[in-house]
């Protein structure tokens, strides 16, 4: 599945994971049944081939810079990897459609899943064709639901038992600070 991370948006309080989703899915009847979801965050980046000039004044960052979440993953060494485990709570909410928000998230969802062509080749298996990698049927597809998630929180843990507990609060719900 691609995702997208946008620490911040117009649209949203919170940071936000950008999905597209077909709107007759199981997946999408459950989103509306129960927007409370967790995902469990794997090191799928790492396999992913570097993306084709990512906007550098704002949403998801070039190439050369991914975004925190791809950073973080990219970043742990692989015997911490296969250590740790995140799992980031939210709330699923399914964008209406034709609306400028949708707009604005499946314009920052197709740059963040547009791959370089050149690069893209040296991530795929002998004797496959070459892949867009989903994009042109699960994200710029007529037929697909923008889905955001807004973080709340995140739960991380490692091998060795111990877990730490991180909550998002939006700046305008502090009261004196806390």
């Amino acid at each position: 599945m691609n995702y997208t991370y946008l620490p911040s948006s117009p649209f949203s309080d919170y940071p936000v994971i950008v999905m597209t989703t077909n709107p007759a899915s199981r997946k999408t009847t459950n989103l509306i049944a129960n927007p409370n979801v967790s995902l469990l965050v794997h090191d799928w980046v790492s396999h992913r081939p570097p993306t084709h000039n990512r906007r550098p004044s704002g949403g998801s960052p070039g190439p050369e810079h991914r975004s925190s979440l791809a950073s973080l993953l990219l970043n742990l060494n692989t015997s911490a990897l296969s250590s740790i485990s995140a799992t980031i709570g939210g709330a699923a909410r399914m964008v209406p459609s034709g609306t400028e928000e949708e707009k604005y998230y499946r314009e920052q969802h197709l740059e963040n899943n547009t791959f370089d062509e050149s690069t893209s080749q040296s991530f795929q298996r002998d004797n496959e064709p070459v892949e867009d990698g989903g994009r042109n049927c699960f994200v710029a597809g007529e037929e697909v639901r923008v889905v955001t998630v807004d973080i709340k929180d995140v739960r991380i843990s490692d091998w060795k038992g111990t877990v730490r507990d991180w909550s998002i609060v939006p700046e305008g719900n502090m009261v004196n600070g806390n």
